[in-house]
């Protein structure tokens, strides 16, 4: 990884999406914010090059059945296996509302969509539309799997609880990712959960632009859409 480039990790908000930057030595240099992902990658890439960016959201969508990284994500997670949600068909994405994307999915996996992955529907379009002309390397990401990494086995803690808060903060500092308890306006209009998920896909896009880390599956799944499909940790 250059010296002079960043990474970024991204993550989704209630008011759009937040992202935490890190230099090449894997230190945190900079907070952003924005309503939609391609203002907010671009924010970042006029501070710095960025070798690689990492996303808490679906990259790749089968046309059909489960993707593989989600059912290996899930084994990963341990007990934290229903943080991880099981992707869309794409079918299912381009639905006008929840009942014809969970018909479509059932139809095409053999199983319905759950309420809080269809809540993700504009997230997985912004994030797939701005895919197609992203310049810097992009990754899919999940956060309890970075933690699960960082501390060498899946955590038994939610997020949302203070110990489940503190002990993620505790292994981010321990790699060396230290937030600050001021980040300006994105740690105004971003949870504290949504901070500390997208610091942790950014420790795992620094594995990346150095080439330690490790995909799921590997080598990624690839379907109609074209795009390499695996959950990077």
């Amino acid at each position: 990884m250059p010296r002079n480039a960043h990474v970024l990790g991204v993550d989704a908000c209630r008011t759009g999406w937040v992202g935490i930057a890190l230099d090449a030595a894997g230190a945190v240099v900079a907070a952003y914010h924005a309503a939609t992902i391609g203002p907010l990658v671009a924010a970042a890439e006029c501070a710095a090059p960025l070798a690689a960016v990492a996303v808490d959201m679906p990259i790749g969508l089968p046309d059909e059945g489960l993707r593989e990284a989600d059912r290996l994500a899930r084994a990963a997670a341990g007990p934290r296996w229903p943080s991880v949600f099981m992707a869309p068909v794409r079918a299912a994405l381009d639905a006008e509302d929840y009942r014809a994307a969970s018909a479509a999915n059932r139809r095409l996996t053999g199983q319905g969509l759950s309420r809080q992955a269809y809540a993700l529907r504009p997230k997985i379009i912004d994030v797939d539309r701005w895919l197609r002309t992203a310049g810097p390397r992009v990754v899919e990401a999940h956060p309890e799997l970075s933690f699960a990494m960082m501390a060498g086995a899946p955590l038994r803690t939610r997020k949302t609880t203070w110990s489940g808060s503190g002990h993620r903060r505790d292994l981010l500092a321990a790699e060396g990712v230290h937030l600050d308890t001021d980040l300006g306006e994105p740690g105004d209009r971003a949870g504290y959960d949504d901070v500390l998920d997208a610091a942790a896909v950014a420790w795992t896009a620094h594995r990346v632009a150095n080439g330690r880390a490790r995909a799921l599956p590997d080598p990624p799944e690839t379907f109609g859409d074209g795009i390499p499909c695996a959950i990077w940790t």
